[in-house]
C-alpha cells in the first residue's frame, strides 16, 4: 500500500515537472523562431519569480498551515542583498559566478530574517505569524527607502539621511542610494536560469513534503496537541518550515533584482499588496498544491498584462477568471466530480496494466 502511495505521488511530481519543462520548450522553440512578442518575453522571468514564491509561501500556508502575509518582504531582503554583492563584485566576478554567489547571499540572509521572526512567534498560537510578518514587510521597505550605503577604500558607510553625510573617499561608490535604491545591478537572470531555479524548488519542496520532516509538519498542522503528545519538537518543525519558505522568498527576489537595471523598495514590488496577491495565487491554486500554485502564479500573472490592450474590460475579464477559477477549486460538487473522474482514471490504468 505504502508503495502504491509512494509511487503515485512520484507520478504527480514527474507531472508537475514535465509540465515545467514543456512550457519552457515550447516558450523557447517560438523565442528563437521569432513568434513571441518583446513584451510577453518580458514577462516570462517575472513569472518563474511569482511562482517560485507562490510556491515557498504554499509551504508555509499550506503544508505548516501558518498564514504568513510578509513574503514581499523576505523578496526584498534577498533582492537588496544579492544586488548590493553583484554590485561590489560586478568588475571582479565572472557573469555565472557572480549571479550563483548573488544567490547564495539572498537565500542565506533571507532565511536568517526568517529565523529572526520565527524564533517569537512561532512558539505561539493563532495569527501572531500574520501580523508580525505584515509588520516586518513594511519596516523592511521603510528602512530600505532611507537608507544609503556607500564603499571606498576605508570599507563600508552608512547613513539615514543622505549620500553627503557617508563622508567616503573620492574613489568612493553608492552601492544603495536612499529611496533611489540600486542602480546598474548586472541583468545576469534570464527565462532558462528562471525555469532551473523554479525546478529546483520544486524539488526541494516536495521532497520535503514526502520525507520524515514533512509528514511531521504536515501532523503538527493537523492537529499540534495530537503531534506534541507522541513526542514532535513542535517549535522546530515549525521553524523548519518557515525558513525554508522565507529562503524561497528570497531565492525569488534574486531573480527579480537582476532581472531589472533599477531596483527600489517601493510598494509596487515589494508592498503589502503584493504579499496579498501572492496569496491569492496560493488560494486560488490550491492552498498545499504546490503544482496548483505553480499555474495560478503562471495565469494570474500573464493574464492582466496579456489584456491590457482591452482597457475598460481588462480587469472585468480578471475579476471573472478569479470567480471561475474559485468555484472550480473550491465548490464541493465540483470538487467531488473531480475526485470521481480521478478514480474512473486510476481504475483505468490498473486494468491496462494488469491486461
Amino acid at each position: 500500500m505504502k508503495d502504491k502511495k509512494f509511487s503515485f505521488l512520484k507520478k504527480k511530481e514527474n507531472v508537475t515537472y514535465g509540465i515545467v519543462i514543456a512550457v519552457w520548450i515550447i516558450l523557447e522553440i517560438l523565442l528563437k523562431a521569432g513568434m513571441v512578442s518583446s513584451h510577453l518575453e518580458g514577462l516570462l522571468v517575472p513569472m518563474c519569480y511569482y511562482a517560485i514564491v507562490a510556491v515557498g509561501l504554499n509551504l508555509c500556508v499550506g503544508i505548516l498551515g501558518e498564514l504568513s502575509l510578509g513574503h514581499a518582504g523576505f523578496m526584498c531582503i534577498g533582492a537588496f542583498f544579492s544586488a548590493t554583492f553583484s554590485q561590489i563584485f560586478k568588475d571582479v566576478l565572472p557573469g555565472g559566478v557572480r549571479f550563483f554567489l548573488a544567490l547564495v547571499v539572498g537565500v542565506v540572509f533571507a532565511a536568517i530574517f526568517g529565523f529572526l521572526i520565527g524564533i517569537p512567534v512561532l512558539r505561539l498560537n493563532g495569527d501572531y505569524l500574520a501580523i508580525v510578518t505584515l509588520a516586518f514587510g513594511e519596516i523592511i521597505k521603510n528602512i530600505l527607502n532611507a537608507l544609503y550605503l556607500g564603499l571606498d577604500s576605508k570599507g563600508f558607510h552608512v547613513s539615514l539621511t543622505s549620500v553627503l553625510e557617508l563622508g567616503m573617499e573620492p574613489d568612493g561608490k553608492t552601492l544603495i542610494n536612499g529611496a533611489m535604491g540600486i542602480t546598474g545591478t548586472p541583468r545576469d537572470a534570464n527565462f532558462t536560469i528562471a525555469v532551473i531555479m523554479l525546478i529546483i524548488t520544486l524539488v526541494i519542496v516536495q521532497n520535503l513534503i514526502n520525507s520524515r520532516d514533512g509528514r511531521a509538519i504536515m501532523s503538527i498542522r493537523d492537529n499540534r496537541i495530537a503531534a506534541e503528545s507522541i513526542g514532535l519538537n513542535v517549535t522546530k518543525y515549525k521553524m523548519q518550515a518557515f525558513i525554508m519558505s522565507a529562503a524561497i522568498a528570497g531565492a525569488a527576489g534574486v531573480l527579480f533584482s537582476h532581472n531589472i537595471s533599477t531596483l527600489q523598495a517601493t510598494s509596487q514590488y515589494f508592498g503589502y499588496n503584493v504579499s496579498i496577491m501572492i496569496l491569492v495565487y496560493v488560494v486560488l491554486g490550491g492552498i498545499g498544491s504546490i503544482r496548483g500554485s505553480v499555474i495560478a502564479a503562471a495565469v494570474l500573472y500573464l493574464l492582466p498584462e496579456l489584456l491590457r490592450g482591452l482597457n475598460k474590460y481588462r480587469m472585468l475579464i480578471y475579476s471573472i477568471v478569479l470567480i471561475v477559477v474559485m468555484i472550480i477549486n473550491w465548490a464541493p460538487a465540483i470538487i467531488e466530480k473531480r475526485q470521481e473522474l480521478m478514480m474512473k482514471l486510476r481504475k483505468g490504468n490498473r486494468k491496462n496494466g494488469t491486461a
